[in-house]
């Protein structure tokens, strides 16, 4: 390749600061979820900074979508990576995430603490919107992941599964089985004119990163059935769930579900309600951890629970996106990688469909006016494209006007 068509990432250099206080502004004002991030990102750090190039920006992207975790903060991530260093990478993921994890926790303690006082059916009314936003979520993925019949078949073979072998261990093994089933199934045709990727970190420490990610992913269970701490079992519990989440912050939504609900930390009230609240806010839906966080109690603060849980379960996406920046060229070209990649993504669609169904539907839709309202706010999402926040503050609004007539 000629060396005046390779593009160079990023190669000056912003202070910590600088990108601390871009992100912030991202982090308040990033409404629509992961998609939408990503063109803001593109609009900020493309077209208005020219931190980097279009082919460069895409790069990023696919690396980050072909990892577990949520994809746009780990652009931002590597966004912070390349123009800041390590500490860049920090600033950037502080900044993007901080409000809206901010925001949730200060909610989770407010129904801690009012939830006696909250205006009744407020809460099922920000459950019955989470069964419209889950599945607009199964259709769009759906379209762009399960496009043939073999996935669909995986899909919905996945989606029986994790339905009645209800753990979360049954799911990991779903996605086991469903990369192998993509290894046999899948032919993808070969990768060809891939522009160079040429990041900042070097292949030893890439390879010690990723040895870190799979040694907590392994240890951490142990430490924590051999240990009573809450806190350990807690860091366990959402790191494996940042860890092992394909297809982006939704698919996070069944394996908390298990961590924090059959063990009595969270009941699935809480939960649902505060997974339809993740949507009114800006930023990374992974900001989902410090609600949870912070409405588990025992042990120790909520506050202290809620950054515990939060960092946790980023902390996958940090060792991923270090990790693997250094070997993309040769994971995106290896096309035994891409089949297998096929299976998996095809089986996340399949785990949020079971989702949808339990505990999305059964915990929020019990007669005709809660089955209305979810028709309804699914309408305002997909089809008069409103913006998430206003459909849930109508949803919680409706909710309310239905408790007092019913």
């Amino acid at each position: 390749m000629n060396p005046d068509h390779v593009h160079s990432i990023a190669p000056e250099q912003s202070s910590p600061w600088t990108i601390f206080l871009l992100f912030l502004r991202l982090g308040l004002t990033s409404f629509g979820g992961p998609v939408a991030h990503l063109s803001y990102f593109r609009e900020e750090f493309v077209h208005r900074r020219r931190w980097l190039d279009e082919q460069g920006y895409a790069d990023l992207v696919a690396l980050c979508q072909f990892l577990p975790g949520p994809a746009s903060s780990q652009v931002g991530i590597a966004i912070g990576l390349l123009r800041g260093g390590y500490r860049g990478s920090l600033a950037a993921w502080t900044g993007f995430t901080l409000p809206s994890a901010v925001a949730l926790a200060l909610f989770a303690l407010g129904i801690g603490q009012w939830g006696d006082g909250l205006p009744e059916g407020l809460l099922h009314g920000l459950k019955i919107v989470a069964v419209a936003v889950v599945a607009q979520a199964v259709w769009g993925m759906a379209r762009n992941l399960c496009t043939d019949g073999p996935r669909i078949a995986i899909a919905l073979l996945a989606a029986c599964a994790v339905l009645l072998l209800a753990s979360a261990w049954a799911q990991l093994v779903v996605i086991a089985i469903s990369g192998l089933a993509g290894l046999v199934l899948f032919r993808p045709a070969a990768m060809s004119n891939l522009t160079p990727f040429r990041p900042r970190v070097g292949q030893t420490t890439g390879a010690l990163t990723l040895l870190l990610f799979f040694a907590l992913l392994l240890v951490l269970p142990a430490l924590a059935a051999a240990s009573s701490n809450q806190l350990l079992e807690m860091f366990d519990s959402f790191y494996r769930a940042g860890a092992l989440v394909f297809g982006g912050g939704h698919v996070v939504l069944p394996l908390l579900e298990a961590e924090v609900v059959p063990n009595g930390w969270v009941s699935n009230d809480i939960f649902m309600a505060g997974y339809g609240a993740a949507q009114a806010v800006p930023g990374p839906l992974f900001t989902f951890s410090a609600f949870l966080g912070a409405s588990i109690h025992g042990g120790s603060s909520s506050l202290i629970n809620a950054a515990l849980c939060l960092i946790a379960v980023f902390i996958p996406s940090f060792l991923l996106v270090f990790g693997a920046m250094p070997f993309w060229d040769r994971l995106r070209a290896n096309r035994r990688m891409q089949a297998a990649l096929g299976g998996v993504n095809a089986a996340v669609v399949g785990l949020l469909l079971a989702a949808l169904y339990d505990p999305v539907w059964t915990s929020a839709i019990f007669g005709p006016g809660d089955f209305v309202l979810a028709a309804i706010a699914l309408a305002a999402l997909m089809v008069w494209k409103l913006p998430p926040w206003l459909v849930v503050l109508a949803g919680g609004i409706t909710g309310c006007l239905l408790a007092m007539l019913s």
